[in-house]
């Protein structure tokens, strides 16, 4: 009997990781992986400024997970692995980049430590929380609006906005607690206060911190060569890969599945045993809306924040000797352009080294609701980075080359209800057998949450299919 044949909707790496995983086991189905766009890759992206490689969206890869350092083992690329060279990023409040208090995500552990970044009366707020009634968190909430009415607006908008906010380039009031920082969200049901909860998981930070496993992880040359590499291997193993191919609809049929894809007025049809869709939640919306509405009412609901990098390149002997660390965050009501500033050449040892008498930096711009500072041309944008990097670290000196990268709807956002929302989704896309959805819009926008979120998808398809296996049909 030929092999089913499974489709994979979107050639980011939520989708090339469900592609890997479908096709990794034994008696593994034909896989074809459809991506609307030119270049496979999604948020992962790359480019030569000057020379030196460089990374355009993300960076690195949490190692602590294992789904992403797994799957750059699986496609040859384990002995390419590196670590950052140092992680001691600061905040850049007022005058000055400030070190960053031990925090949970923004959120204070220790108030003593805060003085620097909040002042002595914000500090002496947050010292108060623990005379507070307990948490008791039963439902879940904004983790801005919720630390601001415990701890004061200071922590919000001095810590969480730019720790947390920047990570999903959002609004620290609106992110929920539960979604982005689940470990917190936990022990709140319970701890005293939200200072012993912040307390309980810093020390299991830093236990962890003794086993020297490091963090993060990434590749040398950039991360963005992990999609060169899976592509290389999804190829070797059989999956076809069709480029600038869209999916308009998904429809039932007797035996699977029909897509429909290309021009309007001339569709092609694709028919299929199990389908994977691992677009963002908008053309998942799109492509669901008559096949499982529910999910797709639900999936339409999902707002996404537009941001773009600046990348740079300055000669090395101009770079200020006390701009140190691994580069700074910003938060949103310093009234700066920039959110943050990686120096990447100091964060990464490949970096400086392909960069000769050059070293890269990247910064990035825009937040939900700051479409506007997008709207400006590229050579306005590295102009407004390279001014808040000279008042930030004394940056005096031409840029020698830049690169502006637009992320337009590229990161989603978990709002209030976000883990309830993505229940009813799955819930709903359930009731269809052999399809699956995955992607950065369901429970993590890092490498590692896509990989895994990849890898669920394909082990639903696989389950569908074995157990159309068993039954002969």
């Amino acid at each position: 009997m030929d092999a089913r044949t499974v489709v994979v909707v979107g050639g980011g790496i939520s989708g090339l990781a469900a592609a890997h995983a479908l096709v990794s086991g034994a008696n593994p189905p034909r896989v074809i992986v459809l991506e609307s766009s030119p270049r496979l890759g999604g948020k992962l992206a790359g480019d030569v400024l000057e020379g030196v490689p460089v990374d355009l969206g993300a960076e690195s890869v949490l190692a602590r997970r294992p789904e992403g350092v797994d799957l750059i083992a699986a496609v040859g690329l384990g002995d390419e692995l590196v670590h950052p060279a140092t992680t001691s990023a600061g905040l850049w409040v007022g005058d000055r980049i400030r070190a960053i208090p031990p925090t949970v995500m923004g959120v204070p552990v220790d108030p003593a430590e805060t003085v620097d970044v909040l002042g002595e009366d914000a500090a002496a707020r947050v010292a108060e929380e623990k005379g507070l009634p307990r948490p008791a968190l039963t439902e879940d909430v904004a983790i801005g609006r919720y630390v601001a009415e415990r701890m004061g607006p200071a922590v919000t908008s001095k810590l969480i906005d730019p720790l947390l906010g920047g990570v999903y380039a959002g609004r620290a009031e609106e992110i929920s607690l539960a979604a982005a920082v689940p470990e917190l969200y936990a022990r709140l049901k319970t701890a005293p206060s939200l200072l012993a909860a912040t307390g309980e998981l810093r020390a299991i930070s830093q236990r962890r911190a003794t086993d020297g496993k490091p963090v993060f992880a990434g590749l040398r040359g950039g991360i963005n060569r992990l999609i060169g590499a899976l592509e290389t291997d999804l190829i070797g193993r059989g999956v076809e890969i069709r480029r600038t191919t869209t999916v308009r609809k998904i429809s039932r049929t007797p035996d699977g599945y029909s897509l429909e894809t290309g021009p309007v007025p001339a569709p092609q049809i694709l028919h299929a045993d199990a389908v994977v869709v691992a677009t963002p939640a908008s053309p998942a919306a799109r492509m669901l809306a008559e096949l499982v509405p529910a999910a797709s009412s639900e999936l339409a609901g999902i707002d996404y924040a537009s941001m773009a990098i600046v990348t740079l390149a300055v000669r090395k002997k101009d770079w200020p000797a006390g701009a140190t660390g691994s580069g700074f965050l910003v938060p949103s009501d310093e009234g700066r352009t920039i959110k943050a500033a990686t120096y990447s050449h100091a964060k990464w040892a490949w970096s400086a080294e392909a960069g000769g008498e050059l070293a890269v930096l990247r910064c990035s711009v825009g937040r939900l609701g700051e479409e506007y500072v997008l709207q400006r041309s590229d050579e306005e944008l590295a102009a407004l980075a390279s001014a808040d990097l000279r008042t930030a670290v004394g940056l005096d000196a031409p840029v020698v080359g830049s690169l502006v990268t637009r992320w337009g709807g590229g990161l989603p956002q978990y709002a209030v209800g976000h883990l309830d929302r993505i229940d009813r989704v799955e819930a709903a896309v359930a009731e269809q057998p052999g399809l699956a959805v995955c992607g950065a819009a369901y429970k993590g926008v890092g490498i590692a949450a896509c990989v895994a979120s990849g890898g669920q998808a394909a082990t639903r398809v696989r389950a569908h299919l074995d157990a159309l296996a068993t039954m002969g049909s």
